[in-house]
């Protein structure tokens, strides 16, 4: 209810605020087109990153009847490769679905976007508001209840020759549209956790089992838990219970391209998790 209240307060506050704001016209088209997965317009071309940031909020608010109600945060392209794919230097950042979760193993159309991709990422479930005050990997993980493999199946879903810049992926919601979640790992000792998050190997493999991509933890921004302070310094305030998705663990990948299906291993997280997927005619 909190963030709902936000939510609403903000989109009525007055748009000289936001000069650069899409109008609802735009947002309603661009819904229709995430709906109907054919390719956008972007969103956000001629503005801020703060301009973006307000598209975003009529987009979630939007997109909420469709993909269920907001239950936590992503920060995307919070790996080196996935930065140089799209010409950023910073991640972006934007939220996550209830209705986008799906199970290990799920079953989901190959094009179940318009630029459909996949990519190892992971999850941060939030135990305290004291979160919001950590510097470190290490105090970040002492206010973490449990850690989930999440294989993203982002939609980075523009039209040929439309930008794709930091502006306009926050603007847009950063491709949020699908992910398999994996079974919560509890924290039960915070600093085991940080070591084992900073450490892991994670390999992401096709149907045939060829590796497409490894990286480790340390590829997200020096640290997954760094990705949490990172969404704190935009603004956000975390609250118990909130799911934050730390971004790419390496590059992204086309479903299209994974020859039906795909597997994230996570060697060195507790029980080496395997998450997997397969991508249906």
């Amino acid at each position: 209810m909190h963030r709902v209240l936000i939510l609403a307060l903000t989109l009525f506050l007055p748009q000289s605020a936001y000069a650069k704001c899409a109008d609802d016209a735009e947002v309603a088209a661009f819904v229709q087109s995430f709906l109907d997965k054919t390719p956008a317009v972007a969103l956000g071309k001629s503005g801020s990153i703060e301009d973006a940031r307000c598209t975003q909020q009529k987009v979630v608010a939007a997109l909420e009847s469709h993909l269920g109600p907001v239950i936590g945060y992503k920060a995307g392209l919070t790996s080196k490769p996935a930065m140089d794919r799209f010409g950023v230097n910073e991640p972006v950042g934007g939220v996550l679905y209830r209705d986008m979760m799906l199970s290990n193993g799920a079953e989901v159309p190959v094009n179940f976007g318009t630029i459909p991709l996949f990519e190892a990422d992971l999850i941060l479930v939030v135990a305290s508001d004291d979160i919001n005050a950590a510097t470190s990997p290490e105090e970040v993980m002492m206010h973490v209840s449990a850690v989930h493999p999440f294989m993203e199946l982002p939609d980075i879903m523009v039209a040929k020759g439309e930008p794709l810049t930091g502006a306009t992926i926050t603007a847009m919601g950063v491709g949020a549209r699908l992910g398999i979640l994996g079974d919560a790992i509890p924290v039960d000792d915070a600093a085991e956790m940080t070591r084992a998050l900073g450490e892991m190997q994670v390999s992401v493999r096709n149907a045939e089992g060829t590796v497409l991509s490894e990286a480790p933890g340390a590829a997200v921004l020096g640290h997954p838990a760094n990705a949490v302070t990172w969404l704190v310094s935009t603004g956000i305030t975390l609250k118990p219970g909130d799911l934050v998705s730390v971004g790419s663990i390496g590059p992204l990948h086309p479903a299209a391209k994974s020859g039906g299906g795909a597997t994230i291993t996570y060697n060195g997280l507790p029980g080496d998790p395997v998450l997997s997927v397969s991508f249906v005619e």
